[in-house]
């Protein structure tokens, strides 16, 4: 179960890896210098807890199935509340997201930051900035298990 875990993290983070430096490299309009050409590799996350501190939990059993989401909210855009019943992670290429858990516990991604979002606990996210959001989210699910789950019996402020 331990080498199923780690080949699952290893997976999530060569997928997030790839789309970071594929993202970079397309913003980067610069020439290529020998030192540039060379692979390199920066460990962006490694945790077993969600951003409000809380543990993940267990993997589940049956075949996994990697998603991968680019996000993109206007400047000004709320998110309505909502759960994640399967774990996941993002990088935010661009802009800044807050999160609200329903606790009133918030935490602010900046751009070039990675977020472990909370798992089967209700949150909702703002664009609280002046620029769009990107932000490219990876989930770790199974077949027919949704993403998120909508609660829009509870209104924004």
């Amino acid at each position: 179960m331990k080498n199923l875990k780690n080949w699952m993290l290893a997976a999530i983070l060569t997928v997030c890896g790839a789309n970071v430096l594929v993202s970079c490299q397309k913003a980067c309009n610069c020439q290529d210098t020998p030192a540039q050409q060379e692979v390199q590799s920066t460990e962006l996350v490694r945790t077993s807890q969600s951003w409000d501190g809380v543990e993940l939990p267990d993997y589940f059993q049956g075949r996994p199935e990697l998603v991968a989401v680019k996000y993109e909210f206007p400047a000004g855009k709320k998110l309505g509340w909502h759960h994640h019943p399967v774990m996941n992670f993002g990088i935010l290429v661009q802009g800044e997201l807050t999160i609200i858990g329903q606790d009133g516990k918030e935490k602010t991604v900046h751009e070039g930051e990675s977020v472990v979002e909370m798992v089967n606990t209700i949150h909702h996210g703002e664009n609280r900035g002046s620029k769009p959001v990107i932000l490219y989210m990876f989930y770790l699910s199974q077949k027919d298990i949704p993403l998120a789950v909508q609660h829009p019996e509870i209104p924004l402020e």
